[in-house]
Formats: structure tokens, sequence, C-alpha cells
């Protein structure tokens, strides 16, 4: 039962990674989650001299976490380009301008 949950906790936690690199939110909570569940129940499972691998695979699992609950705390602001939309706007003007040329001819 120990191996069958150090398993599933190094899974969701090499599952979690990527969750955590991409930008999917907070979507990563449940594989970090999980990860953290089965290494917990895999410590309190283990004897008392294998607990070194169950630590390890739950302070892997905190620390996605840590990073997805952080990642969550910054806000995603878009800073408006004012340049751009100045040479948007003259861009306008001109092709509104070279089409009234046209109407001219």
């Amino acid at each position: 039962m120990r191996k069958v949950l150090i398993v599933l906790a190094f899974i969701f936690a090499v599952i979690g990674i990527p969750f955590v690199i991409l930008p999917l939110g907070t979507l990563g909570v449940l594989p970090a989650g999980l990860s953290l569940l089965f290494g917990a129940l895999a410590f309190f499972k283990s004897p008392a001299g294998h607990k070194n691998v169950p630590t390890w695979l739950m302070v892997l699992a905190g620390l996605l976490l840590a990073v997805i609950v952080i990642k969550a705390m910054i806000p995603d602001e878009v800073v408006k380009d004012n340049e751009f939309e100045q040479k948007k706007i003259e861009s306008k003007q001109e092709d509104l301008k070279d089409l009234e040329e046209l109407e001219d001819l």
C-alpha cells in the first residue's frame, strides 16, 4: 500500500509541474493537492526508517501549491500602449486622406 501511495504522489507531482509552469490559473491545485494527500498518507503508512521519500514528495507538493497560490495573487494586467494607439489613429487619418484623394480623381 505504501508503494502505491508513493507512486501516486509522484505521478501527481509530475503532472502538477506543467500545470504550475503553464498559464492555467489555479487548475494546478488539483494534482498538487492530490500529491500532497497521497504523500501524507504514504508518510503515515511508512515505518520509522523509510519516511524520506514521502517527505520529499510532500515538500515538492507544498512548493507546487505555494507557487500556484503566489501566481494566483499576482494580477495579470495589460498596460495600454499609448504610442501604438496614437500611430493607429494617425494611420486611420492617412487612410481617409488617401481615400478622399482617390475620390477626387
